[in-house]
């Protein structure tokens, strides 16, 4: 059985918020998460640093054997993923509901 974990970080994914995002997904990765899923609710705006911590968690949690996704993404946050092709390197949801519809009914 897969234990999945939600990780919400909030406001400016920057350089700073980065570091501690990449502890946070660390941390549940230690504690038995295999499946993460970011939920960008809460974040306005995310720079390159923020983009780098993205990355970053993508390689913990898939070093771990774990698979990470992503919902619920602002425009600002879609632009840039598209910008830098990383909507092709993170399989992204619209929010919690639909991550939970295809996730929990692939089980």
């Amino acid at each position: 059985m897969s234990t999945i974990k939600v990780v919400q970080p909030s406001g400016i994914l920057n350089g700073m918020k980065g570091n501690q995002f990449r502890r946070e997904v660390s941390d549940v990765v230690a504690a038995g998460a295999d499946i993460v899923l970011i939920d960008l609710q809460e974040v306005t705006f995310i720079d390159s640093s923020g983009l780098g911590a993205l990355v970053s968690a993508m390689k913990i949690v898939r070093s771990a054997g774990g698979k990470l996704f992503i919902c619920s993404v602002n425009d600002q946050v879609k632009m840039l993923f598209e910008l830098t092709k990383m909507d092709r390197v993170f399989e992204i949801f619209d929010n919690q509901n639909e991550f939970n519809q295809k996730f929990l009914a692939t089980k």
